[in-house]
């Protein structure tokens, strides 16, 4: 009486875009060192620093210890505004953007799986939206509220059928809008126990789990 299958691939989209989140844990647990490089028509070096005329430091590019390539840009008062990071084996890589207090607001980028996305994120540093995108073909936008909980999902996979879930305060899944392979749309409200009590057709689709 419930469609398990259509329910599952729903709940692999919408984990699916926290993958900002997930690049900022993997790439920014700390800031990038500074360091100065001399200067001339070729240069081979680890690090470089780039200044401004009055020597203030607004960017530096470097390969860290772990191997990882990164580049960081800074605005004229020394906070970090733009990074740019590919790890060693070429697993993943991200572009960060900051704010002018240098709180993360921005990332976009690939993971080690393969999927590719954009986390935004508030001034508190709490991800608040994320899209995403696998390499198979599925595709979703996640919105969260200030706590980290996911509020509202839309998820497209591969094959075609569309769905829209929201979920209240706790987490639940308590309405869902979608259309099936054969073009059917469907609907089901659920209850703050996520026990179904109305929807179209009379047979709604289980709730994602959480």
């Amino acid at each position: 009486m419930r469609d398990r299958k259509h329910w599952h691939y729903l709940f692999v989209l919408f984990i699916g875009s926290t993958v900002g989140g997930a690049l900022s844990a993997h790439f920014w647990p700390d800031a990038v060192a500074s360091a100065a490089a001399p200067h001339s028509r070729v240069i081979r070096a680890e690090k470089f620093e780039l200044v401004a005329p009055d020597g203030t430091q607004r960017g530096i590019m470097q390969v860290t210890p772990r191997g990882m390539a990164a580049l960081s840009l800074y605005d004229a008062a020394g906070k970090s505004r733009a990074e740019f990071k590919v790890m060693a084996d070429g697993s993943s890589s991200a572009v960060a953007f900051y704010d002018s207090m240098g709180r993360r607001r921005v990332v976009v980028g690939e993971s080690r799986d393969g999927r590719g996305g954009v986390g935004i994120f508030s001034a508190n540093g709490t991800q608040i939206g994320g899209l995403s995108a696998t390499q198979d073909g599925h595709s979703s936008l996640t919105l969260y509220d200030l706590s980290g909980k996911a509020r509202a999902g839309l998820g497209l996979p591969a094959s075609g059928q569309p769905a829209l879930a929201l979920f209240d305060q706790n987490g639940r899944d308590r309405a869902q809008l979608y259309l099936k392979s054969d073009g059917s749309p469907g609907l089901a409200l659920a209850d703050a126990n996520g026990k179904t009590f109305s929807g179209l057709p009379a047979t709604s689709p289980a709730a994602p789990q959480q």
